[in-house]
């Protein structure tokens, strides 16, 4: 079953639209800068329904229609809230990728009364020098700066997203590559969502985080490498890390079955 629904008050703050596939305990999916909820819809969405689960999928503030800006991670993280109050009695399970996993942390962090179970996946607490310098370049890309051919945008973006091991595939990175090429979204919304990626480190304050929390990291994942997963596992305590192999940043869609067996396994082991 899918229903989709977009909810609005004059009085009360908006609820973000989304989307609600499956009749069981919700998932909320939450993607990263620039993601669409769509990127969920071939892989993780058919997997968590067929294991019981409902889907709630939804476009962060500055993708898709809704609010545009100014805004910030508190806000992105209140539609967080907001939407899991709306789906009715707390607390939801939430999954997050990338922007999509700090907004995760942040709201198991000051809501936990929301959360039942958090996945963090491709995701880090602090902003290293490496990150900074790539968000920082790509802030500056979105605000007009000399602009690349499509070819060479959807080379770039395969080579920064995805492993070494997908694009030894001749074919799977001809697929991938056509795919990256479209263009740059150089809109406000986007370049809120990446300064929002910004974060001090915040790594103490996650020790703060008392709900069951998982982190999926991806072995060959250049945008936000193991080693910044693996800090945000140890700062929360008993949170579970898995790292999975040939994988760049956008493993979930290289290699679904494995990340979505880590989700499923971490639902069933913390039903509670």
């Amino acid at each position: 079953m899918t229903t989709r629904t977009a909810v609005a008050s004059r009085t009360a703050p908006e609820v973000p639209a989304h989307t609600r596939r499956g009749t069981g305990e919700p998932v909320l999916l939450i993607t990263g800068s620039g993601g669409s909820a769509r990127s969920w819809d071939a892989y993780q969405v058919p997997a968590l329904v067929r294991a019981g689960y409902q889907t709630v999928t939804f476009d962060n503030r500055g993708s898709g229609p809704g609010p545009t800006g100014p805004f910030g991670l508190d806000d992105l993280v209140e539609d967080a809230a907001r939407l899991i109050e709306a789906l009715g009695p707390a607390p939801c399970r939430v999954v997050g990728l990338s922007l999509g996993a700090i907004v995760a942390q942040e709201l198991a962090l000051r809501r936990p009364e929301l959360v039942r179970q958090a996945v963090f996946m491709a995701t880090r607490g602090r902003t290293d020098a490496m990150r900074r310098a790539m968000v920082t370049a790509e802030i500056e890309q979105s605000r007009g700066a000399p602009s690349v051919s499509d070819a060479h945008r959807g080379v770039l973006r395969a080579m920064q997203n995805l492993s070494q091991s997908t694009l030894a595939d001749d074919s799977r990175a001809q697929d991938w590559i056509a795919l990256m090429e479209g263009p740059l979204d150089t809109g406000d919304g986007y370049r809120y969502q990446l300064e929002s990626t910004l974060i001090p480190d915040r790594l103490r304050d996650y020790a703060g985080i008392t709900v069951p929390c998982a982190v999926i990291a991806f072995g060959d994942d250049l945008v936000t490498p193991p080693h910044l997963g693996r800090e945000v596992a140890d700062a929360v305590e008993g949170c579970r890390y898995v790292e999975i192999a040939h994988c760049g940043h956008y493993g979930h869609l290289e290699d679904p079955g494995a990340v979505n067996d880590a989700l499923t396994a971490f639902f069933a082991g913390h039903p509670e």
